[in-house]
């Protein structure tokens, strides 16, 4: 298993032994924060710090760096800038993991890389992308769909998605409908930030849409039409209770979790966005899955 991810599931595993923890970890105290490291203190020293990326540092160990010693803090920090000089923490050594070779069998069919959409979805949200009159097919798909964040797996929770999709640019939004065949979603071109009081993006090449699935005939395309108010990137106060928000379309549940209500929420007539996304006639919706992707361009 890769260290960062042992650090995910013992930083999971110390909250979820106090349920005293504010689920915003914004709103944490200095106490609070005492509380998860007395809980830990068995687990952190066997934690191999000093193996993990400059970007996991950042993302996973930075966030909660008020429970690891100051002086280990300092070395790790030391470490990423001036790997060869010595520290005054101990480093263990990098896992090691033993690798039997097997006999060679038959490939297996890849895992689909979405529980939403295909191959087919992929290659024509690659279309409106790049804004191309011929279609992508499954031969020349030119982006790579890279899992971000998956409901089912990561919860459903709105703060997950700030906290998971932060500082991600070129991602697409996929929501499956509750009670539905309808697939909706939106691409977002520019950054999700977590760290603003609520701030408009501008964009030009911003775009909801609704895709073609079970008794939906045909996909909808509805590209933004009033560019000032394409992508909001909602203030850390209404991140327990609102998730991504593109325009005439976004999720919200007033229970912290997007399975639980019906208020996520699509404007049955555009006004930032050309035209509405749905085939029904409710605003109104809750979902059974979402998937958050980065786009990324393959490189030849």
């Amino acid at each position: 298993m890769e260290e960062v991810k042992i650090w995910d599931y013992v930083i999971k595993w110390g909250i979820s032994q106090t349920s005293t923890l504010p689920t915003n970890l914004d709103d944490w105290t200095k106490e609070n924060f005492l509380t998860l490291k007395i809980t830990l203190q068995q687990c952190l020293p066997h934690i191999r710090y000093f193996h993990l990326s400059s970007i996991e540092v950042v993302d996973k160990i930075e966030p909660y760096r008020k429970i690891l010693d100051k002086q280990l803090w300092k070395d790790i920090n030391q470490h990423l800038l001036i790997p060869d000089r010595p520290v005054k923490s101990i480093i263990l050594p990098p896992r090691s993991v033993l690798i039997t070779k097997l006999p060679p069998r038959a490939e297996k069919p890849r895992d689909p890389f979405s529980t939403i959409i295909s191959d087919e979805h992929a290659a024509e949200i690659s279309t409106w992308i790049d804004r191309r009159e011929t279609a992508y097919n499954l031969t020349n798909i030119p982006y790579k769909f890279e899992l971000i964040l998956r409901g089912t797996r990561d919860g459903f929770a709105p703060q997950t998605f700030w906290n998971m999709c932060h500082g991600h640019a070129s991602t697409v939004v996929l929501v499956k409908v509750k009670g539905t065949d309808e697939i909706i979603g939106g691409y977002n071109p520019l950054t999700w930030d977590k760290n603003t009081d609520g701030k408009w993006m501008e964009t030009k090449d911003s775009f909801i849409f609704s895709l073609k699935n079970g008794n939906i005939e045909s996909s909808i395309l509805s590209r933004v039409k009033n560019a000032k108010y394409a992508v909001l990137n909602r203030s850390k106060n209404v991140q327990i209770s609102g998730g991504p928000h593109f325009g005439d379309f976004w999720m919200h549940s007033e229970k912290s979790d997007f399975t639980l209500d019906d208020v996520s929420y699509r404007r049955s007539n555009g006004i930032y966005y050309e035209k509405p996304i749905r085939s029904s006639s409710l605003s109104y919706f809750s979902i059974i899955n979402y998937e958050v992707f980065k786009i990324v361009r393959k490189t030849i």
